[in-house]
């Protein structure tokens, strides 16, 4: 049969189009309704969506006055019934009979979101049985049948559609087989994210052990958090990108839609070029830097690593002493800062070439005063803080997942390190000792950070044996080394690091331990006159 024929078929079988409506996000519900009210649609809906369209004074009829069976199980089983997914699924002509000979009418629309799982058990204080309350049923059972007769039915789950999908039902009478297509892609993407939030969820009770202890994590016991046996990672597309690390490399930049975007994948783009694959990868080691301090803080990156970074009083100053603590490096970089940006920043930052900024926000006089460097890219990430999220590194086939290195309580870190030197660090090298060890978390390894009046002077970084990575650090500190102090982000397996650190004039050492030749370290430094201290934790970064 022609489409003619089919769409003769339709209008002679439905001539009042019916519009199905149920949504646990009620954002512009109600405007939306109001206006497929008077395009002619007969509105059929369920529950508080019901209330709140005829609290509106929008005319709806009732899913059980449809099906003539009321809700039940407090709304646990109320969309569930042939005649609403008959009347969505039912293809024509094919199902016409069937239609006519049980009393079935067509449903043209479907607008239907979710109960907010993914919402709920992002509290830290739910419980099993609580987020298991907020699975949807009936929902992803209506979004998938309309979506897999978008041939004929229009399916929205998105509220950022509706004002698309009224103009183009008002401009031609229904939605094009494209836009169909495209809103039943979304559904499934939709429905395949709501499942996999809900796999992923439960998986992580893998190891609730017996019988006994799942019941009590029914009745409301905390799970411990696991790596479960099964994970599904949900990525949606956030923009091509020109080339990846080389120009023979194709890229495109995801995010992970687990919740609302955050971290880089939630900054906001205000000016510049677009983004690089490379840009990213430094614009991410710089925002997790600046991140780590209470402080004040800025951080200049290059090949995504740390070539300056400072705290001082002011962002201005925390900016220029980074910059300046290795200023041919800085040239082309990345710059990372934890306060607004001020014009006084701005105008700093203006001096030197740079690749892109990221803060958490910019003043309207540092926007004006960085504008005339229209190529230079600007993210704003808001106040929020990094996301809790798991680690993954890509291997050949697979994936390893580990917990993140959470930011330092630099507090508890001067608590729990040890002196094991005679000379006791003083109060400014303890500041210098701490920050130090903050930086070195970020340096990949092996790494050695350089560090006085909480700047780095020197980083070495990257390097197949430790002394190497001192050497180079030194080299870069040069002069300035004198009265610094020195962080390894990993034990020291000789005591060549402390002699040649002496040997420059460093003043204090801060280490994990936990070589078999720590006596030997703290030997030499005990010779030289210098403070050492362990923090009995690495932070390896490979």
């Amino acid at each position: 049969m022609s489409s003619e024929a089919s769409e003769d078929a339709l209008n002679k079988r439905n001539r009042t189009k019916q519009a199905l409506i149920s949504v646990s996000d009620k954002q512009g519900i109600v405007d939306f309704a109001r206006e497929l009210a008077r395009l002619g649609y007969r509105l059929i809906s369920t529950g508080g969506t019901a209330r709140a369209l005829e609290q509106a004074g929008v005319p709806v009829l009732r899913v059980e006055d449809l099906t003539g069976f009321p809700e039940i199980m407090d709304g646990r089983v109320k969309t569930l019934h042939p005649k609403v997914h008959a009347g969505i699924l039912a293809r024509l002509p094919l199902d016409g009979d069937q239609l006519d000979r049980l009393g079935i009418e067509l449903i043209d629309l479907v607008v239907v979101n979710l109960y907010p799982f993914q919402e709920t058990i992002a509290r830290g204080d739910v419980t099993l049985a609580q987020a298991i309350e907020q699975i949807d049923i009936g929902g992803p059972s209506m979004l998938r049948a309309a979506a897999k007769n978008f041939a004929r039915v229009t399916v929205v789950v998105n509220p950022e559609r509706y004002r698309e999908v009224i103009a183009e039902l008002r401009s031609q009478g229904d939605t094009s087989p494209m836009t169909r297509l495209r809103l039943a892609r979304e559904v499934f993407w939709h429905t395949a994210a709501y499942d996999t939030a809900i796999a992923n969820y439960l998986y992580s009770y893998d190891d609730a052990g017996t019988d006994a202890a799942m019941t009590a994590v029914l009745a409301g016991a905390p799970k411990e958090q696991q790596f479960p046996s099964r994970k599904v990672l949900p990525l949606s597309k956030l923009c091509g990108l020109r080339y990846g690390e080389n120009p023979h490399q194709r890229a495109a930049f995801y995010r992970e839609e687990t919740g609302a975007p955050q971290g880089l994948a939630g900054a906001r783009q205000l000016q510049g070029k677009e983004l690089s694959f490379n840009n990213i990868l430094d614009l991410d080691a710089a925002l997790r830097i600046a991140s780590e301090f209470q402080a004040t803080a800025a951080v200049v990156i290059k090949h995504n690593k740390p070539s300056g970074v400072a705290c001082a009083p002011t962002l201005a100053e925390a900016f220029r002493v980074a910059r300046e603590a290795d200023a041919v490096a800085a040239y082309g970089g990345i710059v990372g800062l934890n306060r607004p940006v001020d014009q006084a920043t701005a105008e700093a930052i203006r001096e030197t070439f740079f690749e892109a900024v990221i803060a958490p926000s910019f003043s309207e006089e540092a926007l004006v005063a960085l504008n005339s460097k229209h190529n230079l890219r600007l993210l704003a990430t808001g106040e929020q803080g990094l996301p809790r999220e798991l680690d993954y590194k890509r291997v050949s086939g697979g994936f390893l997942l580990q917990e993140p290195d959470p930011p330092l309580d630099l507090d508890q870190v001067r608590q729990s390190c040890r002196v094991v030197t005679r000379q006791e660090p003083s109060a400014d090298q303890w500041a210098d000792l701490l920050f130090a060890w903050a930086v070195a978390k970020h340096v990949t390894s092996n790494g050695i950070v350089i560090a006085n009046g909480r700047t780095t002077l020197g980083i070495g970084q990257g390097q197949v044996s430790r002394i190497d990575a001192v050497n180079i650090a030194l080299a870069k500190a040069g002069e300035r080394a004198k009265g610094a102090v020195l962080a390894s982000d990993g034990y020291l397996p000789f005591d060549d690091t402390v002699r040649s650190a002496a040997t420059a004039g460093v003043a204090a050492i801060i280490q994990p331990g936990g070589s078999v030749r720590d006596q030997e370290a703290i030997e030499a430094a005990d010779a030289a006159g210098l403070a050492m201290v362990f923090t009995g934790s690495r932070h390896f970064k490979h």
